[in-house]
């Protein structure tokens, strides 16, 4: 067969099999041969054959069925070059007919022959000749008689006699499957899948074992490991009498592989059965370097190897895995980090949905933070607040976050918004956090007024009423769902170690709060990239004097009002210093315009009138004063620094005090100051002499000696191409990809949601580019600006902070750029940490 047609092959230890043209299944079936595991005999179709069978052509079946001898009994099963990219289903028993049943009914016992052949009407009437499957369903009798009625039933329907030849039954099972596989739905499917449009299948043509007939007879699956965590873990079960999956199909029924308490198991029936698999099982692990599940049959007693398959498994599981292999020296360290996908590691780090739980879906926004939580639904921060202080968990629900539902925000289990894509603020923080969170809900109607939310079918859900946002899925869900839990084993760290060994790119963490520096930490990361100060002004003891600070309108007045601030922003940096010991702290100066410190309603501006003894009427007037008409482009940043510099002057004096203190009592603290926004050089000159100048101050006050290093974030396209005069004055460049993204678009990161997915379908753009970095464009920043900015300055260090640090693509683009670190949100720093060790990996191999 071999000789006559390579692409009907009759599966041996030499045969011309490989993955991508016969398919996963054949090529492991060959290994399994050649490990001389008891397999039936098998023949492979080529990924050719069955495209040719699509079309008409069809194998000789006289060729085909030699090997199988007179009268065989086979099934059917797909091998694509993916497992994952599915198939149709297999067809077991083809072959049988009038002559075998009556055969089998001498041998096996009519019930047992019945049960085969029946069985094998069934499937062929539905999966070839396209028959209702209802057409079986008022089938009650057993035996004898079920199957009568079942011919009769085929011959009626079908309008001619079940065939009885096997080269006929067999020739149209393999036209039936491979037209199954190139029709529309299931290249669609495939390809949702990952599969390109002009994916191959292959065919096996195994003889069967019954599974049916005297003596102990069965089917089973066996693995070694749990899919769920990986743990060593014999799993599967075991079904007398049966074919094929049955075993798993008819779970009430099947028996445990090993001794249960739980009820009777194959070990205990057959248990030199039992001990055969454990050892076939454990040697495909050894050999073909994987855990597999085997799928098997017992006829007699005989123990027979239908298939082997990659077990499916979680993200925890796949770590576990990974380095257990490592470590039993059956695969290099460095095939085991390879073998962990980077973004998969987000469901270690947060509790999932259950794969296995019932989604009630009322609406899918964008999937911005990962994760998923259950609360009830509260509208506004100071709801959430309450919520946690009663000990219930939330869900706060708005239209969009602003900066001031920061304290909501931490009081809530999850965010949902109806506005806003992958770098609005409740996505940012949402990450920061680690806090699961779904934005740009569009479809669901927010009424908060009402304090409802419609969903699309017409459900209404007011406060109170519990709901799951889940953050890996974008899905929004009703009630409580069951849910795996996070997970940071010991298989976990060791992954992480590994990484760090072969990594040659730094990872620091973007972190506001002493909590987000810890996670941090606990996370591996080297340091702090970008710490935002301006969510340390939110606390309700610090935004009145903010406030004060804002509405007054002399210098001294301000630096009043900034004095009562000073002593807070020095504690908060004397933390950070000390929970990343003597780690790099990069803080940016205030960046967001004044005006989102102030009330935005009636109540809120009575309040601050009261707090400041002034009329409501003064209030709403300066309010009114400071609103911009964008003020993302207004006076924020280093403008308000230039124009205000009263405060960038405490926030220096803050920072180099908590130098001091935390430099005393623990490992030297060498502060980074970053400023934001910048897109001209005498920005820079202006904020470094005043910086410069508060820091002779200090230790002219103190006798202290300290070092720091001032940086520019550089997120507008104008600092970028400028970067040559402005490296000159600084030590380090760290680019802003969010704000740098959507100045260079034009587009606005909390609004782009309501188009951006209408955009990718067109292919205006490939991806998000608030997702994913737009190397072209925005890329093409970068590099001048790196370029640019190490001619001037060789030693100017550089790094990217926008959340796109945390994109394993983006981490590539850096590393090929000559970036010093990446920086991204504490739970993203696992992802960047592997995904920088797999690149490096990459490159080593060539």
């Amino acid at each position: 067969m071999q000789k006559d047609d390579p692409h009907t092959t009759l599966i041996t230890s030499d045969a011309p099999i490989a993955s991508h043209t016969h398919g996963g299944r054949a090529k492991c079936l060959q290994r399994l041969v050649r490990l001389d595991l008891p397999v039936p005999k098998t023949v492979a179709l080529s990924f050719s054959a069955v495209h040719g069978l699509a079309s008409g052509q069809m194998p000789d079946m006289r060729k085909l069925l030699e090997p199988f001898g007179d009268s065989p009994l086979l099934c059917v099963r797909p091998s694509s070059e993916d497992p994952d990219w599915g198939g149709p289903g297999a067809v077991l028993n083809i072959g049988m007919n009038d002559a075998l049943y009556v055969d089998f009914c001498d041998v096996l016992g009519q019930d047992a022959a019945a049960q085969i052949y029946l069985r094998f009407v069934q499937s062929y009437a539905i999966h070839v000749a396209r028959l209702d499957p209802d057409l079986f369903e008022d089938i009650e009798a057993q035996g004898q008689e079920g199957l009568s009625a079942a011919l009769k039933a085929y011959e009626d329907e079908a309008e001619e006699v079940f065939p009885q030849e096997p080269d006929v039954q067999l020739g149209a099972v393999l036209r039936s499957m491979a037209r199954a596989w190139e029709g529309t739905t299931a290249r669609l499917l495939r390809q949702a899948k990952g599969a390109p449009a002009d994916a191959g299948l292959g065919l096996v043509v195994q003889e069967m074992v019954f599974g049916i007939g005297s003596g102990e007879s069965g089917s089973g699956v066996i693995q070694l490991v749990d899919s769920i965590s990986g743990e060593p873990q014999i799993t599967g079960r075991y079904l007398s009498q049966s074919q094929g999956r049955d075993a798993l199909l008819k779970g009430a029924e099947a028996l445990f592989l090993e001794a249960d308490e739980r009820g009777p198991s194959l070990e205990e029936l057959a248990p030199a059965a039992f001990a055969e698999l454990k050892a076939y099982t454990a040697l495909m692990r050894e050999k073909l370097r994987e855990e597999m599940q085997a799928e098997f049959a017992i006829e007699n007693g005989k123990v027979h190897l239908l298939d082997g398959v990659r077990i499916a498994r979680s993200a925890r599981a796949a770590v576990r895995i990974a380095v257990d292999l490592a470590k039993d020296s059956i695969i290099p360290r460095e095939e085991a980090l390879m073998r962990v996908e980077p973004r998969a590691l987000n469901e270690l780090l947060h509790r999932q949905v259950d794969p296995e739980a019932t989604r009630d879906r009322i609406a899918t926004g964008v999937a911005a933070s990962p994760g998923a939580a259950t609360g009830r639904i509260v509208f506004s921060s100071s709801e959430a607040q309450a919520s946690a202080a009663r000990g219930e968990a939330c869900v706060l629900v708005r239209r969009e976050t602003s900066p001031e539902d920061i304290r909501g925000m931490h009081a809530a289990v999850a965010v949902l918004t109806e506005r806003g894509g992958m770098t609005s603020h409740a996505a940012v923080i949402g990450r920061g956090m680690g806090l699961p969170c779904v934005v740009g809900a569009m479809s669901i109607t927010f009424n908060l007024q009402k304090r409802t939310v419609t969903a699309q079918d017409g459900r209404v859900f007011k406060e109170g009423d519990v709901i799951t946002v889940d953050g890996t899925s974008g899905d929004v869900l009703v009630g409580e769902p069951a849910m795996l839990e996070a997970t940071h084993d010991g298989a976990f760290q060791e992954l992480m170690e590994w990484s760090d060994e072969v990594r040659d790119i730094g990872v620091r963490a973007n972190a506001d709060t002493p909590t987000d520096a810890a996670t941090a930490r606990n996370f591996g990361a080297e340091g702090i990239g970008l710490c935002r100060t301006e969510h340390m002004f939110f606390e309700a003891d610090r935004l009145t004097p903010m406030r004060e600070m804002i509405f007054a309108d002399k210098p001294k007045d301000r630096r009043a009002a900034l004095e009562r601030l000073l002593p807070m922003q020095r504690d908060d940096f004397t933390e950070l210093f000390r929970i990343m010991q003597g780690k790099p702290v990069c803080i940016r100066l205030l960046d967001p315009p004044l005006h989102e410190f102030l009330p935005h309603d009636k109540a809120g501006c009575r309040e601050l009138a009261e707090a400041l003894d002034l009329n409501l009427s003064d209030v709403t007037r300066r309010v009114e004063a400071l609103g911009e008409y964008n003020p993302m482009l207004g006076m924020r940043g280093v403008r308000l620094g230039v124009t205000v510099p009263e405060i960038y002057d405490m926030q220096a004096r803050a920072i180099f005090e908590a130098t001091i203190a935390a430099s005393l009592d623990g490992a030297p603290v060498v502060p980074e100051i970053m400023i934001p926004l910048v897109s001209a050089m005498r920005e820079v000159e202006l904020v470094k002499s005043r910086v410069d100048a508060v820091a002779a101050a200090v230790r002219t006050e103190t006798g202290q000696e300290f070092e720091y290093r001032l940086g520019v974030m550089v997120e507008t396209p104008r600092a970028a191409l400028r970067a040559e005069e402005i490296a000159p004055h600084v030590s380090f460049l760290s680019f802003g990809t969010n704000d740098l993204t959507q100045m260079t678009y034009g587009l606005s990161r909390d609004d782009a949601g309501r188009f951006m997915s209408a955009y990718v379908q067109l292919g205006v753009y490939p991806e998000d580019p608030f997702h994913t970095l737009d190397t072209d464009g925005v890329g093409e920043l970068l590099q001048i600006g790196a370029e640019r900015g190490r001619k001037a300055s060789p030693d100017l260090v550089l790094s990217i902070c926008g959340e796109h640090g945390g994109n394993p693509e983006s981490i590539a683009f850096c590393r090929n750029a000559g970036f010093d670190y990446v920086s991204c949100s504490p739970f993203r720093v696992p992802v960047a940490r592997l995904a920088a060790a797999q690149l490096a990996l990459k490159d080593k191999i060539g």
